[in-house]
């Protein structure tokens, strides 16, 4: 919010240093952006009237202009601007003036520009003259009327004067930054109110009193309004005035628009948009002829219904939209923009000024669907007042009257179904104290509350408290709270150590998560980390199936494209992706992982939440790397984490990995699980990537090995609990078998029957060979596992070792046809 501190004293004069007053506003919660002094950077630039112009000898778009500038002698400059006149006031650089710039077609110079007499084709040049553009102002502030070439100043102006004091251009503007809950502060009375409240002096409300001699009727004779959606529009206001005049407004409402940010256009728009500034309340004036039936209605659109606005563009509409409606048409977007065909005209007459309070929700709905945001529309979406509307209205109409823009028509027309009550509330003096850590009194309390304008009555202890309506924000005790840490001052409210000791815990997954990231990191991989928005196609290039679920999508409404438009519901993508952009920077070897949320539609027709869980995904490609490589990364999380004894099945029709490399990870299921009658807990898949899908993401011939895990699944069967354990006091003894089994068995199956047969005294299973080769049949290969027994109550004798050793034998030939073979 720019507010000028000239403008500022309208209302209040804080009677202070410009760095007092920021400092101060800052500490009674009004932060600022910035603070600029504007002016200072103009040196020697005064008033000229142009006297006589002649034809320059040499060329026909240049002029020769005989100058006043307060000294005896006249001025000569040349200059190229197409909309000098004899008799016009210009502000005229002189010799060695310095201006802000930049010059028309240069880029803006640091220090501004300093100018100089010179020659132009041949003709002596004392000087320059200057457009607003020239002179400080941005493009967006300049006045319609001076859009295109130079400054033509106010005739009341003395050949002479310097620039900025004749027009008084040297002031500060202040930029607050204010929040989504203080739209009351997006105006010149809320900041003055805040203000009078900071620095304890005395407010005052801008004028609203009129003549209302308009002998021609009341408002009400010439306009009516109806509000079919009382819910959208809470009150309408609508004001007549006649013999409008259309011109250019005075150079005070111009200048405080400029420096408020805003490009004065006439005297009517700029005096709309002045209202505004001042209060907060978007209005917007019709043309009455264009109101047909002497009827304004306020109804939802009709859908697929176009409307042009006043930017002249078509927008087509939908049903939920409120418009302002005349007899037999839209003529407006309600709380956005105006219609074309109702807009202020050179020669309109007659106007209705409008001044209505649209809901918050209707108008963001609106203003989002339609692509459109304007100054009236950003108010409305953070909550206005609609007990503003009736000033307003009132100020327009005064200061319609003060520029001599017309006359007002006696009366209004207000139709507000349901008026906005203030509301009140108890709030306690101990606990605002007590919060504060402050001692004030009632008293001092209720001085500062009612700088606000917030009534205080009650006694004692509690203070029964109302808000102005235009306080939207304030709705329970600890928003008084902050009111009175505002007005004490935030850098006077004492520093004080938290009395209690709160101890910062993790949860127990981000634990697990950060262990497992350790482990990974310590066992030589990168943690990476990817988009969560993906394209469709990613599943696509990994060879899913069609009917998986890999492909229930979460569909961002909005995406920034399509590569972007879902939610990934698997990591291994990404991974690739990652993988094949270091493989073409010709980086050898990659070893990485990621841990990240996927995303699955629970049902792709209806508004439930989708499943969000975490999911851990390994890669990595290198001479040194294979699938035995990445088995024993997974073996050795898994172990850190608690998990021991996975199961590796083999996998033959995951689209992603290679037919014949490629095992699904399980684990013993619970008790719970096993009472339903699943005997294993899938906790995810890894393997050899397909040589197709890696050659897909510009990995061509090269082993890419690839582990995707269900981090959910393993928070679940993690046991990170350390139990001791003492050495061993007895000896260990090992029996080594060698069996020749059917090449489709699967390692996995021979260790479980070990394991299951090896009884208490069994401390180990490790495979340390498999061959195939001429002294095995076809179809057969050869397995050799070392088995380690051990009893930590006393030393196994060779016959305990043997009877147990032969029984897993025994299970072994019973349950897989597995036959020993010597060793």
């Amino acid at each position: 919010m720019l507010v000028p501190i000239e403008w500022l004293k309208d209302y209040i004069d804080p009677g202070v240093s410009l760095d007092e007053f920021c400092d101060r506003m800052i500490m009674s919660g009004s932060n600022l952006e910035t603070c600029e002094v504007f002016g200072g950077d103009i040196e020697k630039v005064v008033v000229g009237r142009i006297e006589a112009i002649e034809p320059h000898p040499d060329a026909d778009k240049l002029v020769i202009c005989r100058m006043d500038v307060g000294q005896e002698d006249l001025l000569q400059i040349v200059t190229g601007a197409p909309n000098v006149f004899e008799g016009a006031l210009v502000p005229v650089a002189l010799h060695k003036s310095r201006i802000p710039g930049p010059l028309y077609g240069q880029p803006k110079q640091e220090g501004g520009v300093k100018i100089t007499k010179g020659k132009l084709r041949g003709v002596e040049s004392y000087g320059m003259f200057c457009s607003c553009s020239e002179l400080g102002f941005e493009d967006k502030v300049v006045p319609v009327a001076h859009r295109d070439g130079i400054w033509i100043l106010p005739d009341d102006l003395t050949p002479g004067e310097e620039f900025t004091e004749a027009l008084g251009l040297k002031q500060a503007v202040v930029d607050f930054e204010i929040t989504p809950n203080r739209p009351d502060c997006l105006a010149m009375v809320g900041m003055a109110r805040e203000a009078s409240a900071t620095f304890g002096r005395p407010f005052a409300y801008p004028d609203i009193t009129m003549e209302e001699e308009n002998g021609e009727g009341e408002a009400a004779d010439r306009i009516a309004v109806e509000i079919n959606n009382s819910e959208s529009c809470r009150r309408y206001v609508a004001r007549v005035v006649t013999d409008v005049k259309v011109q250019q407004s005075p150079w005070w409402l111009q200048k405080r628009l400029m420096y408020a940010g805003m490009r004065p256009i006439n005297n009517i728009v700029d005096i709309t948009n002045f209202v505004m500034l001042e209060y907060g309340q978007p209005i917007h004036a019709f043309d009455i002829r264009q109101v047909r039936g002497g009827k304004i209605i306020v109804e939802n659109a009709k859908s697929g219904e176009v409307f042009t606005t006043l930017d002249e563009t078509d927008r087509t509409l939908s049903g939920d939209m409120l418009m302002i409606r005349d007899a037999e048409r839209p003529i407006a977007v309600a709380g956005v923009m105006g219609g074309l065909n109702s807009e202020i005209e050179a020669d309109t007459q007659t106007i209705v000024i409008e001044s209505a309070n649209f809901a918050a929700g209707s108008v963001r709905r609106t203003a989002k669907a339609l692509g459109l945001r304007t100054e009236a529309s950003a108010r409305f979406e953070k909550g206005i007042d609609p007990n503003l509307c009736a000033d307003a209205a009132d100020r327009v109409c005064r200061l319609i009257e003060l520029v001599g823009g017309g006359r007002v028509c006696p009366g209004r027309v207000d139709v507000y179904p349901s008026p906005q009550q203030a509301k009140t509330l108890d709030v306690r003096v101990d606990r605002i104290n007590a919060v504060l850590g402050i001692e004030l009194t009632r008293e001092e309390m209720t001085a500062m509350l009612e700088g606000l304008e917030i009534q205080v009555a009650g006694e004692g202890n509690i203070m029964t408290v109302t808000p102005p309506t235009v306080r939207q924000d304030l709705l329970i005790e600890e928003d008084y709270v902050e009111e009175i840490a505002r007005m004490y001052g935030y850098d006077r409210l004492p520093v004080t150590m938290p009395r209690d000791s709160n101890e910062v815990r993790t949860t127990y997954e981000w634990e697990l998560r950060d262990m497992t990231r350790r482990t990974l990191c310590a066992l030589g991989l990168n943690e990476i980390q990817t988009y969560s928005f993906v394209s469709p196609s990613s599943v696509d290039r990994v060879g899913i199936a069609e009917d998986s679920w890999e492909r229930a999508f979460v569909r961002i409404i909005n995406p920034l494209g399509e590569e972007n438009s879902v939610m990934r519901t698997i990591l291994t993508p990404n991974m690739l992706e990652t993988l094949g952009r270091n493989y073409a920077r010709n980086i050898e070897q990659v070893k990485a992982f990621e841990i990240g949320n996927t995303f699955t539609a629970t049902d792709l027709n209806s508004d439930h939440l989708p499943d969000e869980e975490y999911s851990l995904c390994i890669g990595m490609y290198g001479k040194k790397e294979d699938f035995f490589t990445l088995k024993g990364v997974v073996v050795e999380m898994l172990k850190v984490l608690g998990i021991r004894e996975p199961i590796f099945m083999a996998e033959h029709e995951y689209g992603p990995y290679h037919p014949g490399r490629c095992a699904r990870i399980s684990v013993s299921a619970s008790d719970q699980m096993r009472a339903a009658g699943i005997e294993m807990e899938e906790l995810g898949i890894m393997g050899e990537i397909h040589p197709d899908v890696a050659e897909r993401y510009g990995l061509d011939g090269v082993r890419i090995y690839c582990c995707e895990l269900m981090f959910n699944a393993i928070i679940r069967k993690a046991d990170t609990e350390v139990v001791y354990r003492p050495l061993p006091k007895y000896p260990a003894t090992a029996r080594d078998i060698a069996l020749q089994v059917d090449e489709d068995l699967e390692v996995g199956k021979i260790e479980k029957v070990i394991r299951e047969h090896g009884g208490s005294i069994l401390e180990d299973v490790r495979l340390f060979d498999v061959y195939r080769g001429r002294q095995v049949e076809e179809g057969q290969k050869s397995v050799a596992f070392s088995l380690v027994y051990r009893d930590r109550e006393k030393t196994l004798t060779d016959e305990e070792v043997s009877a147990v050793h032969t029984e897993v034998l025994k299970a072994l030939k019973d349950n897989l046809n597995a036959v020993l073979r010597e060793m």
